[in-house]
């Protein structure tokens, strides 16, 4: 199929590349609170007095903290009690979750996504993806939670790029069955899932967020080397590829995405697809007060 010629492909890498590179880093303020958050030698009264500068987090951290899910007898009413409650890692997801709703709560017309559609299948790749690590004890469920929310940020680089060669690349997915992915690959140079990977470098996150993000359509792909990511991988993966099927934020990217057996087979969960999916569904649900929220 006749698609982009190589000096146009080349002239789109650089400009992705560069786009890369010019995405702003997370702010300051977020920056010292994730410092603070990682140091052992922190209490929760200093990330408290951090956290004290931004009232939307303030509010979402008591929330969270008071909500049905926790079911406390008690109202807790200050945000160190709230922080120690639930936990350092907790606030961390909260804290990301703030900073990056800015950057997807657009429309990315190339992926055929209105507003608030990327953000709304971030946010449930990222409950779900906690809710099976838990359900599964494998790997870390904040982890989880944040690799999910983080799995499709390269959208916001590439998304006029693959506007740009939109016709080419639904032909090939549509005519020739490619996953979306691969038709970003073969007309671009480049897929969402690769410059996730490089955005997560660029923001200097842990380099579970970048593996995670890099493959969370190839989950076979793993460096064997990074095999202590897997578990989380493998969650994240099929978590994405059930709320898809499930409907969930879903663009034009949606087909020909195909869920690993692999991945099934390793989380022990190949025969549970259908119960999994059911669960899903409430998850989610239950999910849409804290879209509205935002």
């Amino acid at each position: 199929m006749q698609g982009l010629d190589d000096r146009t492909r080349d002239l789109i890498q650089r400009r992705v590349l560069k786009r890369v590179k010019d995405i702003p880093s997370l702010p300051q303020f977020v920056v010292e609170t994730l410092t603070k958050l990682d140091d052992p030698k922190s209490s929760a009264a200093d990330v408290g007095m951090r956290l004290s500068k931004d009232e939307g987090l303030v509010v979402r951290v008591l929330r969270l903290a008071n909500s049905a899910y926790y079911g406390l007898s008690r109202r807790i009413t200050g945000v160190s009690e709230a922080i120690s409650f639930l936990g350092f890692k907790t606030v961390k997801s909260i804290v990301l979750a703030a900073s990056v709703y800015k950057f997807m709560d657009s429309a990315f017309t190339g992926y055929s996504l209105d507003r608030g559609e990327l953000w709304k299948h971030s946010q449930g790749v990222a409950a779900t993806s906690r809710y099976l690590s838990e359900k599964l004890k494998v790997g870390d469920p904040e982890e989880a939670y944040i690799g999910g929310l983080m799995h499709d940020i390269g959208k916001i680089v590439l998304n006029d790029y693959v506007r740009f060669g939109y016709s080419i690349i639904l032909r090939l997915v549509e005519e020739d069955g490619v996953p979306f992915c691969e038709a970003e690959r073969q007309v671009l140079g480049f897929d969402h899932a690769q410059v996730g990977g490089l955005v997560m470098e660029q923001w200097n996150l842990p380099d579970a967020y970048s593996y995670i993000t890099t493959y969370h359509h190839s989950p076979w792909n793993m460096p064997k080397e990074m095999s202590e990511f897997q578990g989380v991988l493998d969650i994240v993966h099929v978590s994405n590829a059930m709320c898809i099927m499930l409907g969930v934020g879903i663009g034009a990217d949606g087909m020909q995405y195909n869920i690993s057996t692999d991945s099934l087979e390793r989380l022990g969960i190949a025969d549970k697809t259908e119960q999994i999916m059911g669960e899903f569904v409430d998850i989610i649900s239950a999910m849409e007060d804290d879209i509205k929220e935002f």
